[in-house]
């Protein structure tokens, strides 16, 4: 069954598109016990960047929204 959320999926060009260097990027994602490779492959659902109360994620889960709804 195909989980329905309100939130889209982040991908690496949201990340770029906030000016995050990858390395650091990396880091961050390792520290949330998040895997890096699977991200760059399938993205990563906006309410599980959301959970972390991360500022930097919310700016991610912002540039994924503006792009879902067509305002970049």
């Amino acid at each position: 069954m195909t989980e329905v959320t309100s939130e889209p999926i982040c991908y690496r060009r949201h990340l770029r598109a906030c000016r995050l260097c990858g390395d650091g990027s990396r880091r961050w994602w390792k520290e949330h016990g998040f895997d890096w490779s699977d991200f760059l492959t399938n993205g990563i659902p906006g309410e599980k960047m959301l959970a972390t109360n991360d500022p930097l994620a919310a700016r991610v889960v912002e540039a994924a929204r503006a792009e879902r709804d067509g305002l970049q």
